[in-house]
């Protein structure tokens, strides 16, 4: 069994599942923080903890909806762990070896292999961000000022999404939920179908079986 699952690394179907949303997912997350950072006006400053952070202008892609708005963050989602970089460096080249497994244990499964090329983006785009700059950048908000009291009037007036984030985020949450998903509705597709490997592999495939 092992070594049919490893016949994902053999398959150009697979590969490419991984690839393009590896390379899409990458793509736009490093471009948007590019045309963010510089388009955004930025402006840096030390907070209470002598952090260099930023302030910047906003824009309103979606008025009430979606802003843009420049942001660092020397932590990981939701602003959690900061200040540990080496850390999150290192958890990070371990989600990669990880990641690399699942997919050479795929098999067939080609959302999985979808799923996972999602998770390398997102883990690449935080990373390089934690590699070259020390902090990861952000510059989406969601929902800007919605409060839980403007559902309902007994709730507490608190924002309702007050984090700004990435595309990487966006890329890691998604895939992560789609993981959990796929884990509960997808069938054993372990076994390679012939027609993705090469000739003489798929002979000795049939010849196996």
């Amino acid at each position: 069994m092992a070594r049919v699952r490893r016949l994902a690394l053999q398959s150009p179907v697979a590969w490419a599942c991984v690839l393009v949303p590896l390379v899409l997912g990458l793509g736009a997350d490093l471009l948007s923080k590019e045309i963010a950072f510089e388009h955004l006006n930025i402006r840096w400053f030390d907070d209470a903890a002598r952090v260099p952070q930023v302030r910047s202008d906003s824009y309103d892609a979606i008025p009430n909806y979606l802003t843009f708005q420049a942001h660092v963050n020397y932590g990981a989602v939701f602003g959690i762990g900061q200040g540990a970089r080496v850390l999150f460096i290192v958890v990070s080249l371990l989600a990669l070896g990880l990641l690399g497994y699942l997919f050479s244990r795929s098999g067939a499964q080609r959302v999985y292999q979808v799923l996972v090329g999602l998770l390398l983006a997102g883990v690449l785009g935080n990373l390089y961000d934690r590699a070259v700059y020390g902090y990861v950048r952000d510059m989406i908000y969601a929902l800007p000022g919605w409060q839980f009291s403007d559902l309902a009037g007994f709730l507490p007036a608190r924002e309702i999404f007050p984090w700004i984030f990435n595309i990487a985020d966006s890329l890691l949450c998604a895939g992560v939920f789609g993981m959990f998903v796929h884990s509960l509705f997808a069938r054993d597709e372990t076994a390679a179908a012939p027609a993705d490997l090469p000739a003489d592999r798929a002979a000795t495939s049939h010849a196996e079986s």
